[in-house]
């Protein structure tokens, strides 16, 4: 047993004699803390604080806890509450900076870490202050609207992205045939018959934006699209482009055109596209601004072409992308992705219990028991049963086939996670459907 344990249980072992004793606690914590033992250094340091509640050091060290176990917002409740006194704790100033800072909220972590240093010089961090953009004096700082400016980046690697050949098609994913039709005749259909549409002067590409509850299959469908077309398929999320410097995020996003270009045809997914293009009007920052006029520019093929470019976006929030992504020749085609109907859940069913131990499954007795289920909640439903079973395997040493049965009652504990979303959709077909953009979840609630 090395020193250190037995330093450890000494102190554990006065505890117990002495339970009551706080610095007892917080010595015991705070070594448990050092030697990276955060599950057990957080229970001592919530003991400790049940004892002294008001204890600043107990709050700053169980923070840290948190901080370094990756529980971010139960350090927040101690540190914002810590930070907001009169005069506020700098270690616990700095502590809230570095979580700032790893939340991307680059600017109030700048005003954290100012704060800290401003409360003790001697606390300052060089190379945390470098990676912040802080120079010692607010002027050299590298800060601006919330991100740090390129002077700083002028090592950064070109970014690279990965591009697919999907082997799904239209056939994999369940039901949908109307939003399959409308995919077709946008996207299939001119590349399948690209001499009759090159006569008529019409480029090859454009855009489609698809909208719906999470877990319908949107990702799915813009994979299959590829799939049908044998194109290749490059997916691309926030963090594929949003950059803490002031215009790599901009230069990202044209790269990402850039590669779809060289590699035509090509499908071009965007997904949760409504985290990069937020209507402006809501934006208080220009660096928000900027990506968003990047990304217009890129759909317009300013300086590029973009034919033979197919861009989806997938959001499941299209009230908060910017009205200028659904002019022609942008997302001029939006397409409502509801929950799959009786006929494809059935078919989802099918699908998602290929090559699983099943007995003459009943898949439309099912599907009519899971109305609203989205296609995720129809997996969770498979999960569920296939867990039943292989609990059910551990007793009896052999393997049970999955029967109608099971599914049901699989469906009973499955709660659908669409109700949630339609209800925010609601309010906003109801009251701000600008043009007839949202009838379709009128449509689809029976709402006149």
């Amino acid at each position: 047993m090395s020193d250190r344990s037995k330093q450890r249980d000494t102190l554990r072992e006065a505890i117990r004699l002495s339970p009551e004793n706080v610095p007892l606690r917080q010595h015991l914590a705070d070594m448990l803390l050092t030697d990276g033992e955060y599950a057990d250094a957080e229970t001592e340091y919530r003991q400790a604080l049940s004892l002294a509640p008001a204890s600043t050091a107990l709050k700053i060290g169980l923070a840290r806890c948190y901080y370094s176990q990756n529980k971010d917002s139960h350090a927040l409740v101690i540190l914002e509450d810590l930070a907001d006194q009169s005069q506020p704790p700098a270690d616990a100033c700095l502590l809230y900076a570095r979580l700032l800072f790893r939340a991307g909220e680059v600017s109030q972590a700048v005003a954290r870490y100012r704060q800290a240093i401003d409360a003790d010089p001697a606390i300052a961090d060089e190379d945390f202050a470098e990676l912040l953009g802080v120079g010692e004096t607010a002027d050299q700082s590298e800060v601006s609207d919330g991100r740090v400016r390129l002077g700083n980046s002028t090592d950064a690697a070109t970014p690279s992205f990965q591009l697919e050949k999907p082997n799904v098609q239209f056939a994999n994913v369940g039901g949908m045939e109307a939003v399959k039709e409308q995919i077709r005749l946008k996207i299939i259909y001119p590349l399948e018959h690209a001499a009759i549409y090159q006569a008529y002067g019409k480029a090859i590409g454009g855009g489609i934006l698809m909208y719906g509850p999470p877990g319908c299959g949107k990702t799915l469908l813009a994979r299959a699209t590829a799939g049908e077309i044998s194109s290749r398929f490059l997916s691309i999320g926030i963090n594929d482009v949003l950059d803490m410097w002031l215009g790599n995020s901009e230069r990202n996003l044209h790269e990402v055109f850039e590669v779809a270009r060289r590699n035509t045809p090509c499908v071009l997914f965007f997904d949760e596209v409504d985290a990069l293009g937020a209507s402006r009007s809501d934006m208080r920052q220009s660096a928000g601004r900027h990506l968003i006029n990047q990304f217009l520019a890129e759909l317009d093929g300013a300086k590029s072409s973009n034919d033979g470019v197919l861009v989806l976006g997938a959001t499941n929030a299209p009230w908060h992308l910017d009205a200028a992504f659904r002019r022609p020749g942008r997302f001029d085609q939006v397409l409502f992705i509801p929950p799959p109907d009786e006929l494809a859940r059935s078919e989802i069913l099918s699908i998602l219990c290929r090559g699983k131990p099943a007995q003459d499954i009943d898949f439309v007795s099912v599907a009519r028991k899971a109305v609203d289920f989205s296609g995720a909640d129809l997996k969770a439903v498979v999960d569920v049963a296939i867990e039943d079973k292989l609990g059910e395997a551990m007793k009896t040493g052999r393997p049970l086939p999955i029967s109608t049965k099971d599914l049901i009652a699989a469906v009973k504990r499955v709660r659908p996670s669409t109700s949630e979303w339609f209800a925010t959709a609601r309010n906003h077909a109801l009251y701000a459907n600008q043009g007839g953009t949202y009838d379709e979840i009128l449509k689809y609630l029976n709402i006149k």
